[in-house]
């Protein structure tokens, strides 16, 4: 296989973390990637919640746009997103 081609199954424990402020949003398998029709990687999505089942659990996101993601290394992802990029919703 291609040294530049990643599974999905190699990067769900990697760690993500926005050098532009410094922010450390939990691992991959905890999150979620919204993928479109065409199969390209649209938005990461971050759990903003405490991972934990509740019904006080707000639910709150982040959609942050895939094209943030500047390096997958081995144990992280790092973004370089800018406040106004980052889009907090709730379900």
């Amino acid at each position: 296989m291609d040294d530049n081609i990643r599974l999905l199954s190699d990067i769900t424990k990697c760690e993500i973390i926005n050098v532009n402020d410094g922010e450390k949003y939990n691992t991959i398998i905890n999150n979620d990637i919204i993928i479109d029709e065409n199969g390209y990687l649209k938005f990461l999505i971050v759990n903003l919640g405490s991972g934990k089942i509740s019904f006080f659990n707000k639910n709150e996101f982040l959609e942050i746009p895939w094209s943030t993601v500047k390096k997958i290394g081995t144990k992280t992802v790092l973004l370089d997103a800018d406040d106004d990029v980052i889009t907090k919703s709730k379900l």
